[in-house]
């Protein structure tokens, strides 16, 4: 509410996998393959998306910052930068940086201005390797 009442119409959440709703259990995926005895995390971002939009009667969703990133399963890497990605935007709330996104400036997360993110207009060759191994693999530009 005092996102809209202050002009913004979004708001994102953060939760961490293996979060416990208040009075409930540990959400999860299933258990782990193999016969190990350990239980796959998973899930509590499509709960948190489902209480919100039920609760507020306002459109929500859940996305997986690892799958996003890479466009399918999370390599240890994709998990370590979206653990960083997290922690880095928790301390620019702390800070009260809401005017700023996470940023991967190998080998270090930065803390970008938006306007200095939107302000640079970035094009994408359309006869360069990128591109051309997208179509090659069935990628449709619509060209």
């Amino acid at each position: 509410m005092e996102n809209e009442l202050n002009g913004r119409k979004y708001a994102i959440v953060v939760v961490a996998e293996g979060a416990v709703p208040k009075g409930g259990e540990v959400i999860i995926k299933g258990e782990a393959e193999g016969g190990r005895q350990h239980v796959v995390l998973g899930g509590i971002a499509d709960y948190v998306a489902k209480e919100i939009s039920k609760r507020t009667g306002k459109d929500s969703r859940s996305m997986v910052l690892g799958h996003l990133q890479r466009g399918g399963s999370p390599t240890t890497f994709d998990r370590l930068l979206s653990l960083r990605f997290g922690a880095a935007a928790v301390r620019a709330i702390e800070m009260g940086k809401f005017d700023h996104m996470v940023a991967l400036k190998s080998p270090d997360i930065a803390l970008v201005p938006l306007a200095e993110a939107l302000g640079i207009q970035k094009r994408v060759d359309i006869h360069g390797d990128t591109v051309l191994t997208g179509k090659d693999i069935g990628i449709c530009f619509g060209d």
